[in-house]
Order: C-alpha cells, then structure tokens, then sequence
C-alpha cells in the first residue's frame, strides 16, 4: 500500500510537472495594418503577403516544431492610432510585427515598439523620417525610401517625359509631402520649371480651385505625392494633362475613384518581383490561394514574415537575438538580396515606371 502511494504521488507529481512544461506555444506576428478606414486595401496587401509566407512556413512544419500565428492589429493608418496598436501589441506580449503600413503611423509608433524591444518590419512605409537620425535597433523596412523613390520619378519625368511647366501636389501628410519635396527639389535642380507646389486635402470632394489653379499656371505636368489623385475631375472640367504618382496609387481603389480617367497614368512601384522566375514557386502559394502577388506591397510583405521568421529559425525566438541578426545577415528573398544598413534601411531597392490602365492592370515603362 505504501509502494502503491508513493507510485500515485511519483505519477501525480509528474502529471503536475508535465502541466506546469510550457507547451509549443505559437509564435505570433503582428500585422498592424489599417483594418478600417479609407486605406484598407493597402492592409489587405499585407494580409496577403504575410498570410502567404506563414502559411508556407506552417506548412513545412512551423519554426523548430512552433506553429506561426498571426494577429491583425488595426491603426486605420492614422498617426494618433499608430501608438494606441504599438502599445497593443506590447501589451499582447507579441514580439514581431509586420507594418505599419502607413509613413505617419509608423513614424509615430517607432519610438515605443523600438523602446520596448519588438522587432518591426514595414513594407511600405518609405519616409526618411522613419528611421533618420533615431538610432533604433529593431526597426527595418523591406521597401525603398522616398528619397529613392523620389529620384527615381523625377529622373523619368526629365528625360522620358520632358515637360515645359510642371505642378508638383500632395496630400499634406508625411508620406505624400515628404515623396512630393524630393520630386520637386530633383526637378529643380534639373531647371524644371516648377510653377506650383501645393497642399490639398485628400478626403476633399471638389477641387475646383486646385484645378483651376493648374488651368490658370499652364501645367502640362502633375506630379501628385499621396494616395488618391484628382484624375476624375480634372479630365471632367477639362484639364489634359498628364498624371504621375508613387507606388500608394496602385491599388484598384483608383480605378473605382478616377473612372476611365486613370487611363495612362504613371506610378513607381517596386519591380516586377512575381515576374522573376526565381519567385515561380512564392507567385504558385499566391495564386493558389486566389491571392494577387503583382500588387505593391504583397511581396515585400511577404519578404518582411520571411526575415523574420528565417531569423526566428537561427537564433530562436528572442527579440534582441532577432534584430542582431537581422542586422547582419543577407537574405535571399524574392525582392533578392535583402540586407540593411545601420538604421534599418534597406542597402538596395529598385523602383520602376508603370502605366496603370483603366482596367486594373500596369504595365512596365522601359
């Protein structure tokens, strides 16, 4: 009998034991992205991108037995929301984070998720001022900065398009100002006349003044730093110009904004990453799940899961150890070769011309 017990204590004692292991927890990223609002369907790319690379991973069997769990965090992309998701995700114990999505919210959720050791990797978020100057440790981006970008728009407009009198527009917000001032100072200094560079207010339901603006200046150029431009009511009240703007307009939203106006517009995107054979098998897991890997930032979403996860897998799941490695490591993603410098830029990024059509679809400007 005493045999007997001490065998039930051992058997208890042991299941006890057994509870108290911690079991294969998941490991979770975040996805703070705008859930709500006007931008939604910038966070509907991100899903796609991020969902696909976990999937993939899950499927292979997780990171060292751990399936990978991902949590939707929404800050609508407004800047005032950008803390109240960082301090979310803190508070969720969530240690990865793909997002924010939108330059203002980033910007003002950095600080805390940095502060507080969460590993964050923006796909889309191209203002300078996100990571100038701050020092941060666990802040990265897997697209090109404005001042990239920029260049890169200002380059085409002076030797493709080649124009007289050019309007350089924005939307007053950090990513569309900031994109607009380094098209205008390249155009500059190139000796572009520049006749206007102005602020409007994207959610505006006229602009009657800005377009008569452009009228009375005899712009034969516009150039529109934000998300949506003005396309339908300029061709509606007569102004013949040409429209560019940068990778935020392509989205099918525009199509549903601007009409048969959208016809012939032109955007920087990021390269063509789904039309490189060496992305045959990631484009495959998309479209097989009816998901759309051509779009702006589906494949630097899925880039931002992969790095993450690829570092879970080499160093464990710590965040520190995570953004060390990060910080020293090249991976093969399918934006390529995918390594940053100090500050969590990336060392090399291409952005090119696209004309967007009337029915959705781009094609590449050579």
């Amino acid at each position: 009998m005493k045999f007997r017990l001490h065998t039930l204590v051992a058997t208890l004692g042991l299941a006890g034991a057994s509870l108290l292991l911690p079991a294969h927890a998941q490991i979770k990223i975040a996805m703070v992205i705008p859930a709500t609002g006007p931008l939604t369907q910038y966070g509907d790319m991100i899903k796609e991108g991020v969902l696909t690379a976990v999937e993939m991973v899950n499927a292979a069997g997780g990171i060292k037995g751990q399936k990978v769990e991902t949590v939707v965090v929404d800050d609508a992309c407004e800047p005032k929301q950008g803390p109240v998701a960082a301090n979310r995700v803190v508070n969720d114990k969530i240690h990865y984070v793909v997002g924010p999505v939108c330059s203002g919210a980033a910007i003002a959720a950095a600080p805390i998720y940095n502060n507080e050791g969460v590993v964050v990797v923006t796909p889309s978020a191209t203002s300078p001022t996100l990571t100038d100057g701050k020092n941060f440790h666990y802040i990265f981006r897997t697209i090109g900065r404005d001042d990239q970008q920029g260049p890169s728009a200002a380059k085409f407009i002076i030797e493709k398009i080649k124009p007289k009198k050019v309007a350089v527009l924005h939307d007053k917000q950090s990513y569309g100002q900031g994109i607009a001032s380094n098209v205008r100072d390249d155009l500059k200094k190139a000796g572009v006349d520049v006749a206007l560079f102005e602020g409007i207010n994207a959610g505006d339901s006229d602009y009657s003044a800005v377009i008569t603006k452009l009228k009375s200046a005899g712009v034969d150029f516009v150039y529109y730093g934000g998300y949506h431009p003005l396309l339908r009511q300029a061709g509606e009240q007569g102004l013949k110009v040409k429209f560019m703007g940068p990778e935020g307009v392509g989205n099918p939203e525009i199509n549903a904004i601007a009409g048969p106006a959208v016809e012939g517009m032109l955007l920087t995107l990021p390269a063509d990453f789904a039309s490189n054979p060496k992305n045959a098998a990631v484009v495959k897991a998309f479209k097989d799940k009816k998901r759309d890997p051509s779009g702006a930032f589906q494949l630097t979403s899925y880039a931002a899961a992969e790095v993450i996860m690829e570092s879970i897998k080499a160093v464990g799941d710590n965040a520190k150890a995570v953004a060390d490695h990060m910080h020293k490591t090249t991976f093969q993603t399918p934006l390529g070769a995918t390594s940053w410098d100090a500050k969590g830029d990336l060392k090399a990024f291409e952005f090119q011309v696209f004309e967007w059509h009337k029915d959705g679809s781009k094609t590449l400007v050579k």
